[in-house]
C-alpha cells in the first residue's frame, strides 16, 4: 500500500512530461534531419539522441520546482519534481560522458546557448509570464535547432561546416512555424471574415517569414550548397501560410490549429530529408 502511494507521489504526468505537446516537433525535426543528413549512425548516435531527449525533458520538472517555489504548484508535487529532475539529469550526464569518450567533446559548445535561454524561461515562470511569449519561443527553438548540427556531426565524425547550414535552415523553419501559429490563434477570435486588405496586413509577418525561407533555400540550392530540390520542403510552409492568411481560422479550436501545424512540420521534416 505504501509502495502504491509512493509511486503516485512520484509518477505525476504533468511533472514528468511537457504539457505543450507541440514543442516536441521543434526538437525531433532538427534531430531527425541531422541524423539522416549525417549519412551514418555510429555507436555515439544513441547517446546523442537519448541525451537530447533528457535535456529537453528536464525542463518540465525544473519548471515545476520553480512553480512550487513561487506558489503556483502544491508542495505535494515536490518529490516528483526532484525525482524526475534527478532521473533526466543522470541520464543526460551519462550520455554526455559517453559522447566525450567517443571524442565528441566539441558538442559541449552547442549546449552553452541553452543555459541563458533556460534561465530566462525559468525567470518568466517565476513571474507567471511564460505563456504567449513569442520572442522567447523563437529564441528557444534556435537552441533546439542545435540538435541538427549535433546529430550531423556525430554522423560524419567531425564539426563539418554544413552542420551550421542545417542549424540555420531548421531554425528558420521553426521560427516561421511559430509566427504562423500565433497568427492562426489570433484569427480564431475574429468575429467575421474581414476585408482582404486586413487579412493581408495581419498575416504579413507570417507570410514574410515563409517567403524568405523559400527564397533563401532556393538560392542556396542554386549556388550548390546542397540539393537544388530542398526548397520544396520550405515551399510547403509557404503554401500553408498563404492559404492561412487568405482563409482565417475563425472559430477554430487551438487543438485543431496545433494538429494542423504539427502535420505541416512533420511533412516538412520528411520532405527535407528526402530532398537534402
Amino acid at each position: 500500500m505504501e509502495d502504491t502511494k509512493s509511486s503516485r507521489t512520484v509518477f505525476i504526468k504533468h511533472v514528468a512530461l511537457p504539457q505543450d505537446h507541440g514543442s516536441w516537433v521543434f526538437l525531433l525535426s532538427p534531430l531527425l534531419i541531422g541524423l539522416f543528413a549525417g549519412g551514418s549512425w555510429t555507436s555515439a548516435t544513441p547517446l546523442l539522441v537519448i541525451g537530447c531527449l533528457a535535456a529537453f525533458l528536464v525542463r518540465q520538472p525544473i519548471s515545476t520546482l520553480v512553480k512550487i517555489q513561487s506558489g503556483r504548484r502544491q508542495r505535494r508535487e515536490l518529490p516528483a519534481a526532484w525525482f524526475w529532475t534527478l532521473i533526466y539529469g543522470i541520464i543526460g550526464l551519462f550520455c554526455l560522458v559517453g559522447l566525450i569518450g567517443f571524442g565528441f567533446s566539441f558538442l559541449l559548445w552547442l549546449a552553452l546557448p541553452g543555459i541563458p535561454v533556460f534561465m530566462w524561461h525559468l525567470y518568466l515562470v517565476s513571474q507567471r509570464a511564460e505563456r504567449r511569449q513569442m520572442g522567447v519561443e523563437l529564441v528557444a527553438t534556435g537552441v533546439l535547432s542545435l540538435a541538427a548540427p549535433a546529430a550531423f556531426w556525430v554522423g560524419v565524425g567531425s564539426p563539418d561546416p554544413t552542420g551550421w547550414w542545417l542549424f540555420l535552415l531548421t531554425w528558420l523553419q521553426s521560427a516561421a512555424s511559430i509566427v504562423y501559429t500565433y497568427l492562426r490563434l489570433d484569427q480564431r477570435n475574429w468575429k467575421q471574415l474581414p476585408e482582404l486588405s486586413y487579412r493581408m496586413k495581419n498575416g504579413w509577418r507570417a507570410w514574410s517569414y515563409a517567403a524568405f525561407n523559400l527564397a533563401f533555400s532556393a538560392v542556396l540550392g542554386i549556388i550548390g550548397l546542397f540539393s537544388g530540390t530542398a526548397f520544396l520542403a520550405f515551399a510547403l510552409q509557404w503554401f500553408e501560410t498563404s492559404w492561412g492568411v487568405l482563409r482565417p481560422a475563425i472559430g477554430w479550436k487551438p487543438t485543431k490549429i496545433g494538429i494542423r501545424q504539427l502535420s505541416i512540420s512533420s511533412l516538412f521534416t520528411l520532405l527535407f530529408i528526402l530532398t537534402w
